[in-house]
């Protein structure tokens, strides 16, 4: 069965980098699309990061200029090169892989990232 795993998470101060990583196993495809989404207490999923077979990435809005999605050639591992992180990034991210859409298909459990003040 296909699974996503999510790593990298943790604590930094605001201004600081994290690098995340989602490695997929059991996958019996080449996924097409991968990406990142977060979720903060009392908030909605929302989109992170996407990238498609064609190397077209995509960004939330929030996000673009200070994040960076990535994969690796065999597109098992992604990642999302997180900088300038500010307050408001807190959530728990997920990384999210699918044969044509992003925020569809397989998601993993998610990990933390906290940035204080």
């Amino acid at each position: 069965q296909v699974q996503l795993k999510e790593s990298g998470g943790g604590l930094v101060q605001a201004g600081g980098s994290l690098r995340l990583s989602c490695a997929a196993s059991g996958n019996r495809f080449k996924f097409n699309v991968m990406g990142w989404y977060r979720q903060a207490p009392g908030k909605e999923r929302e989109l992170v990061a996407g990238i498609a077979g064609g190397g077209v990435t995509t960004y939330g809005d929030s996000v673009r200029g200070r994040f960076s999605i990535s994969r690796d050639r065999a597109w098992n591992t992604w990642f999302l090169q997180m900088n300038s992180l500010k307050p408001e990034d807190t959530a728990v991210y997920y990384c999210n892989a699918d044969l044509r859409s992003l925020g569809q298909g397989f998601w993993g459990q998610g990990t933390q990232v906290t940035v204080s003040s």
